[in-house]
């Protein structure tokens, strides 16, 4: 892994979480599947605001691990949407880990998951809709 500099997007994050004891694996980390799942919901949010409506994931296409998250760090997903379809769309989703440390007056800010997820609109009875245009 290398030791790059991070730095933030220039918009505001979809949701800051920091993760807890029992979020961790049994190495101490925090557990891939807690990060996932708090992905997901981050490009939740950024779907449903487009799609204006229910909606469902329906694919992970990418996801990828770069660095460990640790208990205690403050977890910033950002995301947009990369494609829109007529019934789907696919959002492209960051995450930083601002590390603070212990005993300093300073941080370090990393990088650790990239993702792209793909959601589909659907109606009351879950069959996949068109998704409104943009102006709508």
């Amino acid at each position: 892994m290398t030791d790059e500099r991070a730095t933030l997007p220039s918009r505001e994050p979809v949701i800051r979480i920091i993760p807890m004891p029992q979020d961790t694996n049994p190495n101490g980390d925090i557990f891939g599947g807690w990060i996932m799942s708090q992905v997901d919901l981050a490009g939740s949010v950024v779907a449903v605001q487009r799609i204006k409506g229910r909606m469902a994931t329906v694919a992970v296409d990418s996801f990828v691990f770069k660095k460990p998250v640790y208990v205690g760090d403050l977890v910033s997903v950002y995301g947009n949407i990369i494609r829109v379809g007529k019934t789907s769309l696919t959002v492209y989703l960051e995450v930083f880990a601002e590390r603070r440390m212990i005993g300093e007056f300073t941080r370090e800010l990393v990088k650790v998951t990239e993702a792209e997820f793909t959601y589909v609109a659907i109606d009351d009875v879950g069959r996949p809709r068109p998704i409104p245009n943009a102006a709508e």
